[in-house]
């Protein structure tokens, strides 16, 4: 917001770019800001090759699994091949020097815009007059004058800016990625460290649901709620879904399940027991379970009885 407003200010049109992958959740509050910006929003989504940086970023990870440095750098190799497609002459971001420890140090701002070969057209108004001069800088299509020098993890003086240019809507900070909550991020590895190549849809579905290990090659995915379980049954019948079996309750209410693995009875069992301890109100005796065309009684085929040994996520 703010680094489209300096922009703005000097009289600059700019036209605003937003990133959506699997695991960011800002896009409705980008296009409301573009709209009190007055300026044309393109929102790009990721390719496959953004799970390969997940798998295995050159740069390292921050405290989840999030891959900060290589996720800028593919974003800003995207930006620049937006830039020449509109026909603009530079790229801004709102990027602080120092506000993000894992991706805002001054090495990596600098590593980042080297690796996306970017490093003299992107410019950083918040924090410029702390780096280098850019080609926008040095050639006067910006004044470097009108530019800042902020720097750390303080909100204060942007939140002064902020009300300096009239910005009511000020957000709270926030990483708006998933890979940075250490709950997901234990998902993530989970999925990274198990046997096979993982997909999209293997990483779509970490979104959804409790997740339960069985063993190496085989997990179980509860639905949370009724929502929940209507994404478990549509993920399921893509054609590029990895999961082997479809669990709903037949005489009582509960979650509904996903296995991903080797269909096996025991499997079976366990994913069924799952389903009951996540249930109320089921006979004791009877509770029966449907495995796709199958019913089965889950009361006699309760494998999860030493829950606790099996890791949630």
């Amino acid at each position: 917001m703010l680094a489209i407003r300096i922009m703005q200010e000097q009289g600059i049109e700019v036209e605003a770019l937003n990133f959506k992958t699997i695991f960011t959740c800002c896009q409705d509050q980008s296009a409301q800001t573009a709209r009190d910006l007055g300026v044309r929003l393109t929102v790009v989504g990721q390719d496959d090759d953004y799970l390969d940086l997940v798998k295995d970023p050159q740069f390292g990870r921050g405290k989840g699994a999030n891959p900060c440095v290589d996720c800028r750098i593919y974003m800003f190799e995207k930006a620049k091949r937006f830039m020449h497609q509109i026909g603009a002459d530079f790229i801004v971001s709102g990027e602080v020097a120092g506000q993000r420890p894992m991706s805002q140090k001054r090495r990596d701002l600098d590593r980042i815009a080297y690796h996306s070969d970017l490093e003299d057209l992107l410019l950083r108004p918040l924090s410029a007059k702390l780096l280098r001069p850019t080609l926008p800088e040095r050639e006067g299509w910006v004044d470097r004058e009108q530019l800042y020098a902020i720097e750390g993890r303080s909100r204060k003086r942007l939140i002064e800016l902020a009300k300096k240019f009239g910005l009511k809507d000020i957000p709270t900070p926030s990483t708006g990625c998933s890979l940075t909550e250490p709950k997901f991020s234990k998902k993530v590895f989970d999925l990274i460290d198990s046997p096979g190549e993982s997909r999209r849809w293997d990483f779509e579905l970490l979104k959804i649901g409790r997740h339960f290990r069985y063993d190496t090659h085989t997990k179980v995915i509860l639905g949370r709620d009724a929502a929940e379980n209507d994404q478990l049954r549509y993920a399921h019948q893509l054609p590029d879904a990895a999961s082997t079996a479809v669990f709903a309750p037949e005489n009582f209410a509960g979650p509904q399940a996903l296995l991903i693995g080797p269909r096996t009875d025991a499997a079976i069992a366990f994913a069924a027991s799952l389903m009951l301890r996540y249930s109320r109100d089921y006979d004791p005796d009877n509770a029966l379970v449907r495995v796709d065309d199958q019913i089965i009684n889950a009361i006699e085929n309760d494998r999860a009885k030493s829950l606790e040994t099996i890791a949630m996520m």
